[in-house]
């Protein structure tokens, strides 16, 4: 029987890649632009972007020849993976059972992203009265991996971020979660995440439920990653 008692006050929750599989559509968009203007765009290259700020992204796409204003590819990007959240929502369905789970049991979420509202809206859409507080891109000074997003949505929350759990999925994301205090999650999805110190990484969320968030709050930490590095 679990015996663990330390309830996490509130979960941070990534959205591109760890609630939603809108990964593809970023890479898709990242690619149908590059190749608007003859620029060669991998795979690959598309996952070097996952978790950055948008910013960051267009300046890269702009570094590599598409020539656009930096504000004109991400408003660009964001309208082609909007659209397409619209039609239909891929839900990561081992994120979305554990959401449910978590808001069942009356605990606060966050939705904590880089996408900016226009695309969290999209989503938001889906599920609406689900988050207590929405953080997106467009609204911090500093995106991840900064860890000003994750301390941003305890401070609106108005709970410790030490007392919260981060789920993410992305490099930059888990560093942006793992430097604000937050106790943290890495699920496995499209990109490779470093292993950092205290932090779990799992294959899936699949069986963790409320019991396992409170076994990491007491400082259960798993790596189920190192075997398939």
């Amino acid at each position: 029987m679990n015996t663990h008692t330390s309830r996490p006050a509130a979960v941070l929750w990534d959205m591109d890649g760890t609630l939603v599989d809108s990964e593809p559509y970023w890479i898709a968009a990242e690619s149908e632009l590059a190749r608007d203007f003859g620029v060669s765009w991998t795979h690959e290259d598309g996952l070097s972007l996952v978790g950055n700020p948008l910013t960051v992204s267009g300046t890269i796409l702009q570094d590599r020849g598409v020539d656009l204003p930096v504000d004109e590819i991400v408003d660009r990007l964001l309208h082609r993976v909007t659209e397409q959240v619209r039609e239909s929502i891929p839900w990561q369905p081992d994120a979305r059972a554990l959401l449910d789970e978590v808001v069942a049991a009356g605990i606060p979420c966050a939705l904590v992203t880089m996408s900016y509202r226009t695309l969290a809206d999209a989503m938001l859409a889906h599920v609406p009265g689900v988050f207590d507080v929405v953080v997106t891109g467009d609204a911090v000074t500093h995106g991840k991996p900064h860890p000003e997003p994750f301390l941003t949505a305890a401070q609106r929350l108005g709970v410790d971020i030490h007392d919260c759990v981060a789920i993410e999925d992305s490099p930059s994301g888990t560093a942006s979660a793992h430097a604000s205090g937050a106790v943290t999650i890495a699920v496995k999805r499209e990109a490779d995440v470093p292993s950092l110190q205290g932090m779990s990484r799992l294959r899936t969320l699949e069986g963790v439920g409320v019991s396992g968030l409170r076994a990491f709050m007491d400082g259960r930490v798993i790596d189920d990653l190192v075997a398939i590095r």
